[in-house]
């Protein structure tokens, strides 16, 4: 009973409405006298700050959840200790091995291929794209993942762009074993830029720097001149544009629906039983989270390819973007919260404050009006 109870305290808490959370008397109208606190209790700005700090909404979307620990008795605490043995001292080490095979097949076959079929573009993009799938299965069978796909196997067809919701970098690579997508991403420093910065761009990746402001027209460029083409990869992209930690979904940025093309949703739901995917890339490194994963049991998840989606007549595209965003949420499970993921990164902008300003005031001049 106490788990219900707790569980429907956290739904309230997702509820951004300060009423809940405020003495009765102090929302009435006021009556009489014009005081400085009649101000402040009509102020539409003040509830909201109010409910923000209340409800922080935000914040939740990016922590990792930890689940509830089992080990706590003299019992149970021996059959962790064991696990732990189990999955640091002969899982990690066999799935370092697969990694380690997976890397050298590879490479033997990546460099050779790239190198002597570059007058036979099409054999060789082919052949490239089967590598890329298969360096990506390795991946995931270094982390026992076990993956279940729901739905039609994406094609490659002009004018298409698949979209998703993101937790972690492994996004990518488990929809990758799959099918060889060109992916839109965040350049990355380390050993995982130099992979972004040779063998992912084989398959069409574009990469951008979130804080390069020219990246944006240059990006948006690649990205029709992309979708117009029949023999390119399947196009993903990462509408969120940040990692979420799989139990909310953050706005959608426009730029994948107005390209004109039709948009497939794509849904990951990560089971927790065994580990967190969700990669916080504020604590942890990509390295340090690849071993996470390989130290864990297993990696579970539910995968849906959904049905096309076409911009209606009338439709904005950020309309689109948040029909599209409803139908992952829908069938993920997510909570839907209307928040930009770039606020991650960087504090809202100038004009943003001004408009509170503009509407604290507006909202102080209509009281004493009617004073």
């Amino acid at each position: 009973m106490s788990k219900m109870n707790s569980s429907s305290s956290e739904l309230d808490l997702d509820r951004p409405n300060i009423e809940d959370y405020l003495p009765y008397g102090c929302i009435q109208e006021p009556n009489g006298e014009l005081r400085l606190r009649d101000l402040l209790d009509i102020s539409p700005t003040l509830t909201e700050a109010a409910g923000a700090i209340v409800d922080d909404s935000f914040t939740r979307c990016f922590k990792s959840i930890p689940p509830e620990p089992w080990n706590w008795n003299v019992y149970l605490f021996p059959l962790w200790c064991l696990g732990v043995g189990v999955r640091y001292l002969i899982l990690f080490p066999l799935r370092v091995l697969v990694l380690t095979i997976g890397w050298i097949i590879f490479l033997s076959a990546y460099f050779p291929v790239h190198l002597l079929l570059k007058g036979h573009d099409k054999l060789r993009k082919k052949l490239e794209r089967g590598l890329v799938e298969l360096i990506c299965s390795f991946f995931v069978a270094s982390w026992t993942g076990v993956v279940k796909y729901h739905g039609p196997r994406p094609s490659m067809r002009p004018k298409q762009v698949f979209v998703s919701n993101h937790t972690s970098m492994i996004d990518f690579i488990i929809l990758e074993q799959m099918t060889a997508f060109a992916v839109i991403m965040q350049k990355h420093p380390g050993w995982v830029g130099l992979l972004q910065s040779t063998i992912l761009e084989s398959v069409g990746c574009i990469w951008f720097n979130r804080s390069e402001a020219k990246d944006r027209e240059i990006v948006a460029k690649k990205l029709r001149d992309h979708v117009q083409g029949a023999d390119n990869n399947p196009l993903l992209i990462f509408p969120e544009g940040t990692c979420v930690n799989n139990h909310y979904t953050v706005m959608f940025k426009k730029g994948a629906f107005e390209l004109g093309c039709t948009v497939c949703p794509i849904a990951i739901k990560y089971n927790k039983i065994f580990v967190d995917a969700f990669w916080n890339s504020r604590k942890l490194s990509f390295t340090m989270h690849l071993l996470q994963l390989m130290t864990s049991w297993a990696v579970v998840c539910d995968v849906w390819y959904l049905e096309p989606q076409n911009l209606k007549p009338g439709e904005t595209p950020i309309e689109f973007a948040e029909r599209v965003r409803d139908i992952i949420s829908v069938r993920a499970g997510l909570k839907k919260v209307p928040w930009d993921g770039y606020l991650k990164y960087s504090r809202p902008s100038p004009k943003h404050r001004e408009m509170k300003q503009q509407s604290f005031a507006e909202s102080v001049l209509r009281r004493l009006e009617v004073k």
